[in-house]
């Protein structure tokens, strides 16, 4: 069950909605989400975040099965100065990217900024491959099963029934859980 901190539908002056992928399964896989949500909490006002979910490593499936999880905030930062928090919070946790889609201790994804569109080298929203991933969709459809996909034109439930992924993902733990021993 989705845990909402705030009314979901409450904004503040100068803030959007934005929902972010997190994912490990390196180390202790489930501390290391709630230590990123922890993260992430000093960036904005987390609104909702997903339970913890076990899933089926995507791409290089020659690996460890991945804890996944899903929160949404809303931030004052504009979507390159998010990026590049992310990617602090990501190596303070001690992320190194080794293989493409290979093994990690955290990774953390932009999936949406708001209705914002951004196609650069450095940052493409909404996230290129989340309508193909079902450790994104299922946690996206716990906590945001109406958001409107603003390229698609689907909502996160249309996604899901939709994806072409038929990998396994299952509910592994709640989120609001301080610890978790795997």
């Amino acid at each position: 069950m989705p845990l909402s901190l705030i009314e979901p539908n409450t904004f503040l002056p100068d803030q959007t909605r934005v929902v972010i992928g997190l994912g490990a399964n390196l180390g202790k896989k489930a501390d290391q989400i709630v230590r990123a949500i922890e993260e992430i909490s000093l960036l904005g006002i987390i609104v909702q975040r997903s339970a913890l979910f076990k899933s089926q490593p995507w791409g290089n499936t020659d690996q460890d099965f991945f804890i996944n999880a899903v929160v949404s905030i809303l931030t004052s930062l504009d979507p390159w100065s998010l990026l590049k928090q992310l990617i602090d919070i990501e190596e303070k946790i001690g992320k190194e990217k080794k293989i493409h889609w290979g093994p990690r201790r955290i990774d953390l994804d932009i999936l949406y900024f708001g209705q914002k569109i951004i196609f650069e080298k450095s940052l493409i929203i909404p996230h290129p491959f989340l309508h193909l991933r079902n450790f994104v969709l299922v946690p996206l459809e716990e906590i945001e099963p109406d958001f409107l996909h603003p390229l698609l034109k689907k909502t996160t439930k249309e996604l899901l029934m939709e994806c072409p992924d038929n990998s396994i993902v299952e509910w592994y733990k709640s989120s609001d859980s301080r610890t978790i021993n795997e």
